[in-house]
Order: structure tokens, then C-alpha cells, then sequence
């Protein structure tokens, strides 16, 4: 019962990250660099904050945690967010060129796939006391490859909507849809965002230990990597802006409210897949190998619910029934995928 309780946690997490982009479109007169840096102050600064203070005791601090913490481990964790903030700031690229559904779909499997493998991996290059490896069992490569084959069937029927589609109705659905850009851009966007579980690995242990709830054990090391990550993306944001002239979008005091508002509500809704995974591994302790598949259970989640706002959103409109087929069962292969590994 308590893993199926860890996996609805997560679940919950995965649908709220999946449903950020809808306020996203709420947003009014601004350009791109401008609504993605301000949501980021809520998804990667401020509800992160928030997170981790859950995890400090009474009578502790978050500074004295990390001035306490192993500097290795702890500038590896920020390092690895800045490396996840390339991948973060393409991720959003890959939603402007290929849509929510497919965008998400290349990108997160790509990022579960090796996220999930390159943690233990790099971990075993820098501890190999610690013999991170031998958390890669048969049951986990069987969870990362049914998720892999769940993404392949999607990236299937996403070449099948990009083939059938007459260029008007490919602009109706996604304003600046382009396939073969969007594909590498979301390639990309899936290999750097995979640091950002490589940096949870690094920083799992920036805790108080037994004194933190293990549903919170994670939080101040998820800070981190945001933290990196928000620093990559404000500097490309910013240099946007001076490059495209839009520093004005933060002087238009006429949309402010209304686009702080759904910035704040994108930022709350991104950062619940991290919250979510959090809360949701503290249920999941009793299985090592779901506690390692966690994180490409999430995005293999975060897939199938993107995928299904796609469909909300008319993303898929003037598909065949064939292609709308192939897009079921894929994602019915990722929800198999992520009960899979308990069976073998």
C-alpha cells in the first residue's frame, strides 16, 4: 500500500508539472525570455526555498546545513543544476518548435533515460566506495528501456502527425512548428536536464539526517540544483532581452499583476514534480529499485500527461486515427513502464 501511495504522490507531482504550460499561455504582452525568467524566479528560487526550509528541525538553519555540508558534494549539486539549466531553457524552445506533447515526450524521455543511468554512474566515478552501480539492477535497465520504448512509439506517431499535416495546420497547432529543429533542441534539452537527478544523487545527503522527515530528505539538495539552474537561465534570459530589446516587458505595470499571477501558478505547478518526488520516495523506501527508478518514473508520468493536455489542446487536430492510435499506445507503455520493474 505505501508504494502504491508513493507512486500516486508522484503521480499528482507529474500532473502538476505536465499542466505549467497552460497559465503560461494566460500571459500577457510579453516576450519569451521575459515570462520564462520571471516564472523561473517562482519554480527555481522561491518554492524551492520553501521546500527545503520542510526539511530543517526545529532549532536548525539552512545555512548552517549548508555551511555544514561536504563542499564537494555541494558545489557538484550546483554544478549540476547550472549544467540542467542549459537543458531547462531548451526545454522551453522545444515546446515553442514541436508543441507540449511531442516537445515533452523527446525531451523528458531522454532526460529519464540518462538521468536516471548517469547518477549512479558519475556517483561511482567520484565514491566508488559508496558502489553506486550495483543500483543498477536487471529491473531497473528493464524500467529504463520499457520507458525508452514508450517514448519511441510517441516519437512515432509525432512523425506521423509531422508528415500528414499541411504546413497551415501545423502552424494552427503550434505556432512555430518545426520538426527537425524541434527534434535536436528537445535531444538536447533531455541529455542536460538528465544532470538534474545526476545533482539530487550528489546531493542526497545534505540533510539533518534523522532529523528530517524522509519525504523531505531531498528538498535542500533539489534548492540546489535549482539554483544553478536559475542562474544558467537568467543569464541567457537577460542577454535576450538586450539582444531583442524587450527589457520594456518589465515596465509595462498594465500586465504585472495578471502576468505574475500565472508566472506564480506555472512556477508552483513545475516545481510539484520535485515536491511530489520527494514525498513520494519517502512511501517508496521498502523497494530500492523503484527509489532508483523514481526520477524516470516521474518523467515517464510527466510524458503521459503532457501528451494528454496535447490532445486537450488540439495539439493533435487533423490527425489520422492511426496516428492518435500510436499515440495510446505509447502512452500506454509508459504506464506500464513504471509498474513494471516492481513485477520482475
Amino acid at each position: 500500500m505505501e508504494i502504491l501511495l508513493g507512486l500516486l504522490i508522484i503521480a499528482i507531482g507529474a500532473f502538476c508539472q505536465s499542466s505549467c504550460y497552460v497559465p503560461i499561455n494566460k500571459i500577457k504582452n510579453w516576450s519569451w525570455e521575459s515570462y520564462w525568467i520571471v516564472q523561473g524566479v517562482f519554480a527555481w528560487l522561491v518554492f524551492p526555498l520553501l521546500g527545503a526550509l520542510l526539511a530543517v528541525p526545529a532549532g536548525h538553519s539552512l545555512f548552517e546545513l549548508f555551511a555544514g555540508a561536504d563542499c564537494f558534494r555541494l558545489s557538484m549539486t550546483v554544478l549540476f543544476g547550472v549544467l540542467w539549466g542549459i537543458g531547462g531553457l531548451t526545454f522551453g524552445l522545444s515546446m515553442r518548435y514541436l508543441g507540449v506533447a511531442l516537445g515533452q515526450s523527446i525531451a523528458l524521455g531522454t532526460c529519464a533515460a540518462l538521468g536516471t543511468i548517469m547518477g549512479p554512474v558519475l556517483l561511482n566515478v567520484f565514491f566508488p566506495e559508496l558502489d553506486a552501480l550495483s543500483t543498477l539492477t536487471a529491473a531497473v535497465v528493464i524500467g529504463v528501456v520499457a520507458t525508452l520504448v514508450g517514448i519511441a512509439i510517441i516519437g512515432v506517431a509525432g512523425a506521423m502527425k509531422s508528415a500528414s499535416l499541411s504546413e497551415e495546420e501545423k502552424k494552427a497547432a503550434v505556432k512555430d512548428f518545426n520538426f527537425p529543429k524541434g527534434i535536436v533542441i528537445a535531444l538536447l534539452a533531455g541529455f542536460m536536464s538528465g544532470c538534474f537527478n545526476v545533482g539530487l544523487e550528489f546531493g542526497k545527503d545534505i540533510n539533518f539526517g534523522d532529523l528530517t522527515n524522509p519525504m523531505f530528505h531531498t528538498l535542500p539538495a533539489t534548492l540546489l540544483v535549482t539554483f544553478g539552474g536559475f542562474i544558467t537561465n537568467a543569464v541567457y534570459c537577460f542577454y535576450q532581452n538586450g539582444k531583442n530589446h524587450t527589457w520594456g516587458d518589465y515596465k509595462n505595470g498594465g500586465v504585472w499583476a495578471n502576468n505574475l499571477l500565472f508566472c506564480a501558478l506555472a512556477g508552483a505547478l513545475w516545481y510539484s514534480q520535485f515536491f511530489g518526488l520527494s514525498l513520494g520516495k519517502g512511501f517508496l523506501t521498502s523497494s530500492p529499485t523503484l527509489m532508483t527508478l523514481s526520477f524516470c518514473i516521474l518523467m515517464a508520468l510527466n510524458v503521459t500527461f503532457s501528451n494528454v493536455w496535447g490532445i486537450i489542446l488540439k495539439e493533435w487536430k487533423g490527425c489520422s486515427s492511426k496516428t492518435i492510435a500510436v499515440l495510446i499506445a505509447g502512452i500506454l507503455v509508459l504506464i506500464v513502464s513504471c509498474f513494471l520493474p516492481q513485477l520482475v
